[in-house]
C-alpha cells in the first residue's frame, strides 16, 4: 500500500511540474511552431509519468568496499497500528475516486453514442446519424468513424463539407482519439489532482487548434471558408470524453483568430521541435533519476565480533571463529526502491578447515527482505577456524548484518 501511495505522490508531483512548465513555455512554442508544435509538447506529461515507473538499476555495492563494524544495531522502526491503517484507507479512497471518475466518463460516452441514434453509411464512406448530440465528430477507439449529423448536407456547402471531413480525418490520421482515451485514463487515475482539469481543457483546445492548422495550412485560400464553417456550427451539447468534435463553442474565437496566422519558416519550426524533444528527454531523465533521490544512499555494516567471545566461551574455545575478508552483500533492489532498512542476525558454522558448512538466519527485522543477500555474502567470506586445545575445530559464530539508508540512519 505504501509503495502505491509513494508512486502516486511522485507521479502527481511531476505531473504538476510538467503542466506548469508547459503553461510557461506555451507562448514561446506558439511563436516558434504554431499550434501543431504546442500540441506535440503535451507528450511531455505521459513521458514524465512513464519515467517515474521505469525501474532503477540495481545497486550492488563494490566488493572492494570494506564492511565497517558499528557498535549500535540499526533496526527498522516499528510502526503503530494506525500508521499501517492509514495507507490502506487512502488507497481505498483513491480507488473509489478512480472508479467513480471512470464510471462518469463511460456514462458520458455512452450517452453521446446512444444520442446519435441509428447510423447510415454515406456514399463518401463516412457515417450519418439520425440525431445530433454534437456532430460532426470522430467516434470510436478501435475502429473510429467520422459521423455527421442528419442536416449535414443542408447546413454546409460542398466545399465546407470537404473541409470538415478533412478535419475529422486529420484527427484519425494523427491518432487523436487514442490521445483522448489516454487523457480519460489520466483523469481517472489522478482525479484528485488540482491542475488536471485545467490541463485537460487546454490539451483538448490545443488538439483542435493543431487539427485546424493541419487542415488549412496546405490550402491558405480556404481560411475564410473554414472560418465560416466554424461560425455555422456551435456546439451546445455536452461533449463525449473520447470523441473528437468539430464544433467547440468555448474556443471559437481562438480557432478563428488562428486562421489569421501565417505559416512559420523552417528555422523556427526546427528550433521548436528541438526544444520540445530536449524538454521531454531532459525532464523525463530528471523524473526517472528522482526515484533514487527520495530514499538516500544505501549503507551496509556488520559486527563480526559482537557475539564472538560469548559464543566461544559457551563452547569452551580458546579462540573464536574469526573473519579475514568480508565483501559486503548487495543491497536488494526492492528494499532500496522502498527505502527499507533492517538487520539480519546470521549463525555461520565453520569447519576445522575454515570452510562454511551452514548459514542460517536467527532473526530478521524485515523477514525475507535481506535474508538471501546476507546468506549469499556470508558464504563468500573468508574465515579462520576456532581453536581448542591448540587444534582447529568446527564451531559457529553469530554475525549481525545491518542494511540502512543514510537518511534513515541520520534520523535515529
Amino acid at each position: 500500500m505504501t509503495e502505491l501511495l509513494q508512486g502516486m505522490l511522485l507521479a502527481s508531483m511531476w505531473l504538476s511540474i510538467g503542466a506548469m512548465l508547459l503553461a510557461a513555455l506555451r507562448p514561446l512554442l506558439r511563436r516558434l511552431g504554431g499550434a501543431p508544435l504546442v500540441y506535440r509538447s503535451w507528450w511531455l506529461l505521459p513521458l514524465v509519468l512513464l519515467a517515474t515507473l521505469l525501474p532503477l538499476p540495481g545497486v550492488p555495492l563494490d566488493e572492494a568496499t570494506p564492511v565497517h563494524a558499528l557498535g549500535a544495531a540499526l533496526r527498522a522502526p516499528v510502526l503503530p497500528a494506525d500508521a499501517v491503517l492509514w495507507p490502506t484507507l487512502l488507497v481505498a479512497l483513491w480507488a473509489a475516486g478512480a472508479l467513480l471518475a471512470g464510471t462518469l466518463q463511460w456514462r458520458g460516452q455512452r450517452r453521446f453514442e446512444r444520442g446519435m441514434g441509428a447510423l447510415h453509411r454515406r456514399s463518401d464512406g463516412n457515417w450519418q446519424a439520425s440525431a445530433d448530440p454534437g456532430l460532426p465528430a470522430l467516434v470510436g477507439l478501435w475502429s473510429p468513424r467520422v459521423v455527421v449529423g442528419p442536416d449535414f448536407d443542408l447546413r454546409f456547402s460542398a466545399a465546407e463539407r470537404a473541409l470538415i471531413l478533412q478535419h475529422e480525418c486529420q484527427h484519425r490520421r494523427h491518432g487523436d482519439h487514442w490521445a483522448n482515451a489516454a487523457l480519460a485514463l489520466l483523469r481517472c487515475l489522478f482525479w484528485f489532482h488540482p491542475l488536471l482539469p485545467w490541463a485537460s481543457r487546454r490539451f483538448l483546445r490545443d488538439q483542435e487548434l493543431a487539427c485546424d492548422a493541419r487542415t488549412v495550412d496546405p490550402h491558405p485560400a480556404s481560411r475564410r471558408l473554414y472560418a465560416n464553417a466554424l461560425l455555422k456550427a456551435q456546439l451546445v451539447h455536452p461533449v463525449a470524453p473520447m470523441a473528437c468534435h468539430w464544433r467547440s463553442q468555448p474556443m471559437l474565437k481562438e480557432r478563428i483568430a488562428m486562421m489569421k496566422e501565417h505559416k512559420r519558416s523552417a528555422l523556427p519550426r526546427v528550433t521548436g521541435q528541438v526544444l520540445v524533444v530536449g524538454l521531454c528527454m531532459g525532464l523525463g531523465a530528471v523524473a526517472w533519476a528522482s526515484q533514487a533521490g527520495s530514499g538516500g544512499s544505501p549503507a551496509i555494516s556488520a559486527e563480526p565480533f559482537q557475539f564472538a567471545q560469548e559464543d566461544a566461551a559457551k563452547a569452551g574455545l580458546e579462540r573464536p571463529v574469526t573473519i579475514d575478508k568480508m565483501p559486503p552483500p548487495s543491497y536488494p533492489t526492492s528494499a532500496f526502491e522502498n527505502n527499507q532498512s533492517g538487520e539480519v542476525v546470521l549463525r555461520v558454522e565453520v569447519d576445522a578447515q575454515g570452510r562454511v558448512s551452514d548459514v542460517r538466519v536467527l532473526s530478521a527485522t524485515n523477514p525475507g527482505v535481506f535474508d538471501a543477500a546476507s546468506i549469499a555474502a556470508a558464504r563468500q567470506w573468508t574465515y579462520r577456524p576456532a581453536m581448542k586445545d591448540g587444534k582447529a575445530v568446527a564451531a559457529a559464530v553469530r554475525i549481525p548484518v545491518n542494511f540502512a539508508m543514510t537518511e534513515t540512519v541520520t534520523g535515529q
